[in-house]
This record gives structure tokens, sequence and C-alpha cells, in this order.
């Protein structure tokens, strides 16, 4: 029997479980309500519409899947960062099962704005975590970067890579690392 769920973050943690069990196409505002053994009403005090129920279990899945490690070294070394990337790629694909094609493709839609907006704010704090990267790397060449060719720009070929390999399935993380060792060291 389910406990009465009386939180937001209860609520998203249920519709997470319900999404890893079931698949994107089971979760809206009813079945969320059954899984955590409340009313409809009860999701509604929380969340205004199934959109942006919807928005915000997929914003705390990519947080899930992208949360802060522990062990800070992740974060000074492209190489390392990268392939701790493509493992929690790969870890996010694998607890929930087509997520990461099937909510970009449902969010970009025009009418789900609030939900592309999620999307993007969410994608925009890993690209900007890969550019801080880039720039405290203490391996990469002092000319490596200029005016033109400039961290952030690098970072979103690199993240644009790495989505490409998220919807296709792919962990392999060695062809992005060549093209950090041959373009950046």
């Amino acid at each position: 029997m389910n406990t009465i769920v009386t939180s937001k973050e209860e609520i998203l943690k249920t519709s997470r479980e319900l999404m890893q069990r079931q698949g994107w196409s089971a979760v809206n505002i009813r079945s969320v309500a059954a899984a955590c053994g409340v009313s409809v009403g009860s999701i509604y005090n929380y969340f205004s519409s199934k959109t942006e129920l919807i928005g915000t279990i997929v914003e705390s899945i990519w947080c899930e899947i992208f949360h802060r490690p522990e062990d800070e070294a992740v974060f000074q070394d492209t190489q390392t960062c990268i392939t701790w990337m493509y493992e929690r790629m790969e870890y996010g694909c694998k607890r929930y099962p087509g997520f990461f094609v099937m909510h970009s493709l449902g969010f970009m839609q025009e009418d789900k704005p609030d939900g592309r907006r999620r999307m993007q704010r969410t994608q925009q704090h890993i690209l900007d975590g890969l550019c801080a990267v880039l720039k405290r790397d203490a391996k990469i060449r002092p000319d490596a970067f200029d005016e033109q060719f400039t961290a952030e720009k690098f970072a979103e070929v690199l993240f644009t890579l790495m989505l490409s390999a998220l919807q296709r399935q792919e962990y392999d993380p060695s062809v992005v690392l060549e093209i950090v060792r041959r373009t950046l060291y």
C-alpha cells in the first residue's frame, strides 16, 4: 500500500519511480496521484498543470542524473569531467529508458514553452560547468583559446557531441576525449 505523499519532493520522487517503472507515457496527473496515494486535487496543490508537473519531473531527472559528485577532482580536469558525464549519461539511459529522446522531442513542440525553458536551463547549467572545467584545467595549452576560438565555443561543441551520443545511446567517450587531446593539449 502506498503511503500518502505530502510534499512536492515526495511527488517528484514517486513520479521519477513511476517513469522508471512504466516509461514516459505513463506519467500524467492521474497516474502520479494514484502512485502517490493522493487525490488528483492534491497534485494540483503543488503543480498548476500537467505541463508544469512534467516539466518539473524532467528537470528533477536531469538534476538526479547530473548531480554534483562528491569528488571535486571531476571538475578540475576536462578529460575526467567528460568521462564522468558519459558515465552519467549511461546511468540516466539505464535508469530512465527513452527519457532523453522522448522528453526532448516532446518539449520542442511549441505548446510546451515551460518544459523547453526548464530543459534549456538545466542543459545550460551543465554547459556552464563544462566551460568552467575547460578554463581551470591546468593541462590545457595556454594558447589553446583565443578571441575566436573560446572556451565557451569549444564547450558548446563538446556538449553537442555528447548530446548526439546520448540520443544514439553511445557511452564511449574516446572520440570526444581524442578531440580534446588533439585540440587543447
